[in-house]
């Protein structure tokens, strides 16, 4: 399956979100952390991810005669190559779009129903800035963000330190 297919699903992107910072989780953990999706539909997504190696077994035990099993993200897999992207059609262009949106309203929703959320103390932000940039400008921009993203996102689970989604979108405004 083409990587495009396989990572502008809501449902396998949330699994790729949960298993971010080289944690290792259950498939009865998925479950849990999203009450919306059915286990079957978790399942059936897990099942997916580990067959086109974007997800392994990272480890096996017993649970009540059961075996269950915790996995791990291949970082490295769970990126659409720039080629790939370069070439996608405005139909995945749209369809991948809508994937994410709808992934970040379901784990926004998952936030806000949890019992320890604190949308004013954990800084929670959702702006739209309309900017005018230059090429030469908006490269600058993307650079920046990159660099300040890259600096952080190999941060692993720490004392302290919990999963933040951030999303950056950029794309031209028509009309101008």
């Amino acid at each position: 399956m083409d990587t495009v297919e396989l990572l502008v699903h809501p449902v396998r992107l949330r699994i790729v979100h949960a298993l971010s910072g080289g944690r290792e989780v259950t498939t009865a953990q998925l479950v849990a952390r999203m009450p919306d999706v059915s286990k079957a539909t978790v399942y059936r997504h897990v099942a997916v991810l580990a067959d086109a190696g974007i997800i392994e077994v990272a480890g096996e035990h017993r649970v009540r005669g059961f075996v269950e099993r915790s996995y791990r993200l291949h970082r490295e897999r769970a990126t659409i190559p720039a080629d790939r992207a370069a070439s996608a059609t405005p139909a995945e262009l749209r369809q991948a779009f809508a994937a994410a949106m709808a992934t970040l309203i379901a784990e926004f929703d998952g936030y806000l129903d949890s019992a320890d959320a604190d949308p004013a103390g954990d800084l929670v932000g959702f702006r739209q800035h309309a900017i005018w940039l230059s090429d030469d400008e908006r490269a600058d921009l993307v650079e920046a963000m990159r660099a300040a993203l890259v600096s952080r996102i190999g941060n692993p689970p720490a004392e302290g330190r919990r999963p933040h989604l951030l999303s950056p979108i950029l794309f031209p405004i028509t009309g101008e």
